[in-house]
């Protein structure tokens, strides 16, 4: 019999999802793709209550990347072949990247994945184009296309648009919803901060079926 000063016995399973925890911690900071930045970044994703975070995303509870709008962002003075940029867009808890492909293009991402929103890596030395990499359960995506390439995510990462001005910096203008065409997300953006101005770059009205 436990006195009152006993602390409590822990609860089976408390004990689990602890051992959980532990175990995964060892096999990322185990793993050679793991550099110590990201480990961090892992470890405080995992500590801030994955099991937490697994139940609303499969409630879906949390909001979709890009349903707020917001106007132009600029994210990198200048971004080279090969590099890559992280900010918040179109909120602050709406984590983004842009990246420069190796042959120039630039595209840019959620990093919220779409499995269990963890954040997402570019892993520039895997392949020729990098790839996404989520460590929380090893879910890849395809650089270009933001498709699902390998793991449990269910759909692609939503799109962060970004463009490139005349100086050469580059800029989020709008975001598109996983699965969603560039084009649809931007003028969805544009019709949420300014219907006038969507009207008249030609965006189709769903209330009036034009």
């Amino acid at each position: 019999m436990t006195s009152p000063t006993d602390p409590p016995e822990p609860d089976g399973a408390e004990d689990r999802h602890r051992a959980e925890q532990a175990a995964l911690r060892e096999r990322i900071s185990a793993d050679p793709l793991t550099t110590r930045r990201d480990y961090l970044r892992i470890v405080t994703t995992v500590s801030g209550g994955l099991v937490v975070g697994s139940t609303v995303v499969s409630a879906g509870v949390l909001h979709r990347h890009g349903d707020g709008s917001a106007p132009p962002l600029k994210v990198a003075d200048r971004l080279e072949r090969g590099q890559a940029v992280s900010f918040d867009y179109p909120g602050e808890d709406d984590r983004a990247m842009a990246i420069r492909l190796p042959d120039g293009t630039l595209v840019g991402y959620s990093t919220v994945c779409t499995h269990l929103a963890c954040g997402v890596l570019w892993r520039r030395d895997h392949g020729p184009e990098g790839d996404l990499y989520c460590p929380c359960h090893e879910g890849k995506f395809d650089s270009r296309t933001g498709v699902v390439t390998a793991g449990p995510p269910p759909r692609p990462l939503p799109k962060v648009i970004v463009v490139e001005d005349g100086q050469g910096a580059v800029w989020a203008i709008g975001t598109a919803r996983s699965g969603e065409d560039e084009q649809a997300g931007l003028c969805r953006g544009l019709r949420q901060r300014n219907p006038a101005l969507a009207d008249a770059a030609g965006c189709p009205n769903r209330k009036s079926g034009r």
